[in-house]
């Protein structure tokens, strides 16, 4: 059975974590070495990819930090899960969904989808 809230928490604090050697810890812990991600705006491939693609949202939105929306949920190896960026203590600007596939309990691959864009973000 896989645990939805848990993967779905842990990749939120692996968008949040904004020490290098840390984020690239919890990837070898949570993804597997051949992941993938994916949305309209950007990919990655493999820890290196990911982790590049962290560090620049992370450069890009000095100030903002990602949240879990609503409940996540899955089935077998899928999870589903919304979330928000934006500056602590308001609404956030930026959200998403994104649709994980696991391996052995690991992400194997991210398909994000940008439900709402502000212009110029």
């Amino acid at each position: 059975m896989t645990d939805a809230t848990k993967i779905a928490r842990r990749y939120i604090e692996l968008w949040n974590e904004r020490a290098p050697s840390r984020r690239r810890e919890m990837l070898g812990q949570d993804w597997t070495s051949d992941a993938r991600y994916v949305d309209p705006l950007m990919s990655g491939d493999g820890p290196d990819g990911v982790d590049a693609l962290i560090a620049g949202v992370q450069q890009r939105f000095p100030d903002f930090s990602f949240r879990l929306i609503g409940e996540p949920n899955g089935f077998g190896n899928h999870v589903r899960f919304s979330w928000g960026l934006g500056p602590d203590g308001a609404d956030s600007p930026i959200k998403g969904t994104d649709f994980a596939v696991l391996k052995d309990g690991r992400i194997q691959s991210i398909t994000g989808f940008l439900d709402q864009v502000p212009q110029g973000a």
